[in-house]
């Protein structure tokens, strides 16, 4: 059996561009690409925090120590410069891999730079 996981997430991303006009994808800077595994022309689930629309597309690399979270193309029309995204990647493992897979979670300050990584999300009880 295979099953679908959460591989890596950054989480409370800026959008920091909105480019309609633009062939698509959601470029992000290198340096939190490569903190949170995620490759170049990966497919990327991202949720917004702010209006709550979520929608699929890829990644493409930014510059790296940018901070540039731009959703481009018609993406563009779900997210706007200042919105709170949190953006996944996802991956198909099988029983064996699940037991030792632990994924990578990036947390981002309001400028996008890097203040925290972890491999569980912590349980919150109200």
């Amino acid at each position: 059996m295979q099953r679908t996981v959460l591989m890596a997430k950054l989480h409370k991303a800026h959008v920091t561009h909105s480019e309609l006009e633009y062939e698509g994808s959601c470029a992000i800077d290198g340096h939190l690409l490569d903190a949170a595994g995620i490759r170049e022309y990966e497919q990327i689930h991202m949720y917004n925090l702010d209006n709550g629309e979520r929608f699929t597309t890829y990644a493409i690399r930014a510059q790296d120590h940018s901070g540039i979270i731009s959703v481009n193309g018609a993406a563009a029309h779900k997210a706007e410069p200042g919105h709170r995204v949190i953006i996944c990647a996802y991956a198909v493992l099988n029983e064996n891999e699940l037991a030792s897979f632990k994924p990578t979670l990036v947390y981002v300050d309001a400028d996008n730079k890097v203040i925290n990584t972890r491999n569980a999300i912590p349980v919150q009880v109200a």
